[in-house]
């Protein structure tokens, strides 16, 4: 399914219409974006969409070019316009395309069509292999409260940026659609499964159900040294 038919969009208006959907989009982009090093030279971006977060990227490091990986035809030649030549973009599943070495791996409202935690632990895997030595994994997505009456209170803030744009039918029909696809996973068991992989996990801006997420791979003498520390506390 395209990203356009997803969202119950004209592929067109996407840019436009996304910000009726997801509350606080251009915070958490931005949000996203500042936790690129300047320095960095490399940015693959899973699920790229129409560019917006890799130009936001590319605007905070100078040098860097986006290795845009994406599914849908149509959305790629967006983003193909938005990126201009910093952007290569590469047509296939994230979770199947070979992923370059890298400084920076980001996401946007990607992941959570990752529908298994068996096929996100394979990605992070992944990803933690393409990262050059002080690289980073940056994930901007929903992920709302474990606690049912804290889920509950940011489903009725979501419904309530929706509607400020769209009919209450609308909006309970987009949240019905998304449903039938998407993963939200808490917050809570988002950082666990990426800190089983091998990353520490900074959450660098949360607003109602949604998060953005800066994981950088730990290392071996690190976890090492972590694990040693461990057991010398249960031996006390």
């Amino acid at each position: 399914m395209s990203v356009a038919s997803h969202l119950g969009i004209r592929l067109a208006d996407y840019d436009r219409q996304i910000r009726t959907l997801i509350p606080n989009y251009a915070d958490l982009l931005e949000a996203a974006a500042a936790t690129i090093h300047p320095g960095a030279r490399t940015i693959v971006d899973l699920g790229v969409g129409t560019g917006a977060l890799s130009a936001r990227c590319l605007d905070r490091a100078r040098r860097a070019r986006v290795v845009g990986i994406d599914a849908d035809a149509d959305i790629l030649r967006l983003a193909a316009r938005r990126l201009g030549p910093r952007g290569t973009l590469v047509r296939g599943s994230f979770l199947r395309t070979p992923l370059p070495r890298a400084d920076a791996v980001v996401a946007s409202f990607a992941l959570h069509h990752v529908r298994t935690r068996d096929a996100k632990r394979r990605l992070y895997s992944r990803v933690r292999a393409a990262l050059r030595r002080g690289g980073r994994l940056v994930s901007a997505d929903c992920h709302p409260a474990r606690d049912a009456a804290i889920a509950d209170a940011q489903r009725r803030a979501w419904i309530t940026h929706l509607r400020a744009s769209h009919s209450a039918a609308r909006a309970a029909a987009f949240l019905r659609a998304w449903a039938r696809e998407d993963v939200y996973v808490p917050l809570d068991d988002e950082v666990a499964l990426l800190k089983s992989c091998g990353f520490r996990v900074e959450i660098v801006w949360r607003k109602d159900a949604f998060a953005v997420m800066c994981a950088t791979p730990v290392t071996r003498s690190a976890r090492r040294t972590g694990g040693a520390r461990r057991q010398s506390r249960r031996e006390n």
